[in-house]
């Protein structure tokens, strides 16, 4: 095993070394950003639960619990602008590392596809130089898709943990809507 990451360090570009390095790097923040927002929002998500309980067994005010507690507690006048003005805030605290996982998703697949061209034009290079056989080229081909697999490796999961917390900001802003109606509707 050794031995063939030896060869294959080796034998790659170093453009193509670089992209696996960068996809690497990718790799390594999406899943930071996704570990930390993850449990971030499932904390969230659950005092925003228990919020909207307190308001539905009869309470006729935002539990201190939640996000809107804070655009309420000096107002005397709840109405649709404040909770807006709140329900705003919370879409961009709740969305925050949705976009850098996004343009990972997207972007991944170039850039190893980009370290798998590169690689390919330098086997093809040095075919024309040495005039090599048949099998130098699969092999030379095969080791340029390493950068490719990565691409699409990383971005796999770059767009499963952006579905994911995507899904849980939903659900936040979601039960902040219908904080909202509940203390509306009761005219508070």
């Amino acid at each position: 095993m050794f031995n063939e990451l030896a060869d294959f360090y080796i034998k790659s570009h170093p453009v193509t070394l670089g992209v696996l390095a960068l996809l690497a790097l990718y790799f390594i923040i999406l899943n930071w950003i996704y570990f930390y927002r993850y449990f971030t929002l499932g904390a969230w998500l659950k005092s925003e639960l228990s919020a909207l309980e307190s308001l539905m067994m009869g309470s006729t005010e935002i539990s201190s619990q939640s996000f809107l507690y804070n655009f309420t507690k000096n107002s005397t006048n709840k109405n649709r602008e404040l909770f807006m003005l709140g329900l705003l805030a919370a879409t961009k605290d709740a969305t925050k590392g949705l976009s850098t996982l996004s343009i990972f998703a997207s972007t991944t697949p170039f850039i190893g596809l980009f370290g798998t061209v590169v690689s390919i034009l330098d086997t093809f290079t040095h075919i024309g130089q040495s005039g090599t056989s048949m099998s130098h080229i699969a092999t030379g081909v095969s080791d340029a898709l390493v950068a490719t697999a990565a691409g699409i490796f990383v971005a796999i999961f770059a767009y499963t943990y952006h579905q994911v917390l995507k899904r849980k900001s939903y659900e936040i802003i979601n039960l902040l809507e219908m904080q909202r109606d509940a203390i509306i509707a009761r005219g508070a």
